[in-house]
């Protein structure tokens, strides 16, 4: 059972750790952070774990997350109130060409980041965007302007 309540704790930790990292830096990892990620991992699996290295522990471990992530899953979709808690809702960046400045902030992204990121979808000018949306997956959907 100390297996159960440790998984139980391990993913309300790294929930609220993915939480507060930003879903946009999450879709944009260097290899720095994907290292970062797996030694974290590690970290957890050994806090987890601890010195049990049997079957049983293996399957309660993974078996505890996989209800978790379930029950959050059930959770978003049955009360809509818990969405904002443990599912981010998509955040405006661009309206009618203007940038947002605060919800850059909230996601710690700078305007250049943006224009960068625009680029790479083929827009020249962030004034030709009527619409940018930062996703629930941290990707960014550019809606232009009608000519």
């Amino acid at each position: 059972m100390d297996i159960v309540a440790r998984a139980f704790i391990a993913f309300c930790f790294v929930l609220v750790l993915t939480r507060l990292i930003g879903r946009r830096e999450l879709s944009s990892m260097q290899p720095f952070d994907l290292i970062l990620l797996i030694v974290i991992g590690d970290l957890v699996q050994q806090g987890v774990t601890q010195n049990d290295m049997s079957v049983t522990g293996l399957v309660l471990a993974i078996g505890m997350f996989a209800v978790l992530t379930l029950a959050a899953s059930y959770l978003v979709f049955r009360f809509p109130r818990l969405r904002p808690v443990l599912e981010p809702e998509p955040l405006i960046l661009i309206e009618d060409g203007k940038v947002i400045e605060r919800n850059l902030g909230k996601e710690r992204m700078t305007a250049e980041e943006l224009a960068a990121e625009a680029r790479i979808q083929q827009i020249d000018s962030l004034d030709d965007v009527r619409w940018a949306v930062l996703e629930s997956s941290g990707q960014i959907s550019f809606i232009p302007k009608s000519s």
